[in-house]
């Protein structure tokens, strides 16, 4: 669908059904945006909310995020949540036989390892499955990585998505997306046959609000800026981190003393 074409997302989102299967982006959603990615604040009581919430829905909660597994453990310990790394591309369950296997090219890594060490306050992030190159901090070097980054995934046509967020720029194995992930999990079980839900802020999460959208779920952009600037696939909006966190209090308290829903096509 066209951005012109697109409809205007709702600002209200509705309330969390009780048989929601629950698909949380952390950067710019879960976790307000920070200087550099290990700069992050978790908020006293979020991984409290996150577990009485993934008690409540059967286990159906997962953490979907372009960080690697290591750091959504670190930054959300014992929460007892599915997590899925890297974009799609590494989870904490058993994905589909030859998910996540191939590697970005070496050279296409390297590249971005030797802008950020050219390019003051550039950030070099390399994770088991891509890379990613961060100019939050060198905003004169953005353009100059945007170039760099889509000469290597032309380069690497068929091995490598370029990925183009806010402020970073990130090499990913062809094929794999958050959206890919989700769908894969909606197959099994404790995630089939619920309510699809996905809440992100960035490009991307919209493979996730299409796959959302295409099952009849809740797709929901937080903006982080004033709603509607940006062209989205997602159907409702709130505007920053802080709200989503809200919206998911509320709806830990709410379904805190019920038991633990079924799926719909159960």
């Amino acid at each position: 669908m066209s951005a012109a074409a697109r409809p205007r997302a709702r600002r209200i989102a509705p309330p969390l059904p009780a048989d929601a299967a629950l698909f949380l982006d952390v950067d710019g959603t879960l976790l307000d945006i920070a200087s550099a990615p290990n700069a992050v604040m978790v908020p006293d009581g979020l991984v409290a909310t996150l577990r009485r919430l993934n008690a409540a829905l059967g286990g159906a909660v997962a953490l979907v995020s372009g960080r690697r597994e290591a750091e959504l453990r670190k930054f959300f310990p014992r929460a007892g949540l599915i997590l899925v790394a890297e974009h799609g591309a590494a989870a904490s369950v058993p994905m589909p036989a030859g998910w996540g296997r191939k590697r970005v090219p070496a050279a296409a890594v390297k590249a971005f390892a030797d802008f950020a060490a050219q390019h003051q306050g550039a950030l070099f992030e390399d994770k088991r499955h891509g890379a990613a190159l961060h100019v939050r901090r060198a905003p004169a070097a953005a353009e100059a990585a945007r170039r760099l980054a889509r000469r290597l995934a032309a380069a690497h046509r068929g091995h490598v998505r370029l990925i183009e967020g806010r402020a970073v720029f990130e090499l990913v194995q062809a094929g794999i997306s958050k959206g890919h992930a989700i769908e894969a999990l909606m197959q099994r079980a404790p995630f089939r046959g619920r309510l699809c839900v996905v809440a992100g802020d960035d490009v991307t999460d919209e493979d996730g609000f299409a796959i959302a959208n295409r099952l009849g779920g809740v797709s929901l952009r937080i903006a982080g800026r004033p709603a509607g600037d940006v062209a989205s696939a997602a159907h409702f909006v709130l505007p920053h981190p802080a709200a989503l966190r809200a919206w998911l209090g509320e709806a830990a308290a709410r379904l805190r003393d019920s038991e633990p829903s079924s799926p719909r096509n159960s």
